[in-house]
């Protein structure tokens, strides 16, 4: 069965709290901070690698970091 839905996040509130830049985390992460901007923007879902390394970087389990809202059809088909 695919599931399908909306997966957002929580890295600009965590890289604010921390008073991080997106330059500044792009730098710990060995990435562009473009790659930064589309993640916290919902524009680019990060590699399983990438997300794992953010969950490090943050300290965080990677479902405190991301977040996934299934379709509501989805959710209907699945009862």
């Amino acid at each position: 069965m695919f599931y399908f839905g909306t997966i957002s996040n929580q890295i600009y509130m965590l890289r604010a709290e921390r008073r991080w830049t997106q330059s500044d985390l792009a730098e710990k992460l060995d990435v562009t901070r473009q790659t930064i901007a589309a993640i916290e923007n919902n524009k680019y879902i990060p590699s399983l690698e990438l997300a794992f390394a953010l969950s490090y970087v943050f300290e965080k389990n990677i479902n405190e970091i991301f977040l996934f809202e299934p379709d509501e059809d989805d959710e209907e088909e699945g009862s």
